[in-house]
C-alpha cells in the first residue's frame, strides 16, 4: 500500500511514507514550529517516494502520549488529509513507536520506552518483541519516575528522554533488570509507518474523525495552588 504517517509528539517533527515495500522519511528537531513545518515536510516526503496525495491509500498519526500541542497537530493534520482523499487512519502509541524505533537500532528485544512527561512525571510503558510484532509487559500510563511499574527478567532497555530527565530515580527503581539506556530514542513517523502497515492490511483503519489524540493525563495545567 502507498501509506503516509506522521508524528509530532516530541520536539521533532517526522513525516513518512511507503510506496510499496519502499520506506521514506524525514525527521527533524523542530521546537514550536511543527504546524508550521509538517505540510512542506509531506510535500517533501511525497516527492522523494514519487507519490502523489491521491494516491495515498492511509494515513497513520502517532496517537500519544507526549506533547499535548503536537498530538493535537498531527491528529488534526491526519484529520483534514484523510477526510480530503476520504480514506482510513491509525494511531500508534508513541511509546511503542519509541520501541520500535530503538529496537531497530540497537537490536534489543526488550523495551522501556519512557517519555519525559514534566511535573515530576513519565510516560512509561515495556514491550517484548514477539515474532514481528510486540507484546505489552507493562501498559501505557503517567508515573513518578520513583513507581513506575517493575519489570519482569533482565536485560531491558531503557530508551527515551524520561532517562535523561530522571536517570537516577529511574535506575534506583529499576534496578538490575535495564542493561542499557538510550535517552536519545524518540518516536518517529517511520517507526509509526512501519507499525501501521500491517494494521492497514488487516483491515484496521478508522474513519478520519476518529483520529485524536490519546494523552493519558487528563489535566493539561496546574492550578495555582498545585505549581
Amino acid at each position: 500500500m502507498n501509506l503516509l504517517a506522521i508524528d509530532t509528539s516530541s520536539d521533532f517533527c517526522s513525516v513518512a511514507a511507503s510506496r510499496g515495500e519502499a520506506l521514506f522519511a524525514r525527521h527533524e528537531r523542530a521546537g514550536q514550529r511543527h504546524a508550521e513545518r509538517i505540510l512542506d515536510m509531506v510535500d517533501q516526503v511525497l516527492v522523494e517516494a514519487r507519490l502523489q496525495f491521491a494516491q495515498i491509500q492511509g494515513i497513520a498519526y502517532g496517537a500519544g502520549p507526549g506533547s499535548f500541542t503536537g498530538l493535537r497537530i498531527a491528529a488534526g493534520v491526519t484529520q483534514g488529509l484523510a477526510l480530503a482523499r476520504g480514506i482510513g487512519v491509525v494511531g500508534i502509541g508513541t511509546l511503542l513507536a519509541v520501541a520500535e524505533e530503538a529496537a531497530e537500532e540497537a537490536a534489543g528485544s526488550r523495551i522501556i520506552a519512557c517519555l519525559d512527561a514534566h511535573k515530576g512525571e513519565v510516560y512509561h510503558a515495556a514491550y517484548r518483541r514477539a515474532g514481528d510484532g510486540w507484546e505489552e509487559v507493562s501498559a501505557p500510563g503517567v508515573y513518578r519516575p520513583e513507581a513506575v511499574p517493575l519489570v519482569p527478567g533482565e536485560s531491558w532497555i531503557g530508551c527515551g528522554d524520561g532517562f535523561a530527565a530522571y536517570r537516577e530515580l529511574l535506575a534506583a527503581r529499576l534496578g538490575g533488570c535495564v542493561s542499557a539506556i538510550r535517552p536519545e530514542a524518540a518516536p518517529t513517523a517511520r517507526a509509526v509507518l512501519k507499525l501501521a502497515i500491517p494494521r492497514f492490511a488487516a483491515g484496521e483503519a478508522k474513519d478520519a474523525a476518529a483520529a485524536v489524540p490519546e494523552y493519558l493525563r487528563d489535566k493539561v495545567a496546574l492550578k495555582t495552588s498545585e505549581r
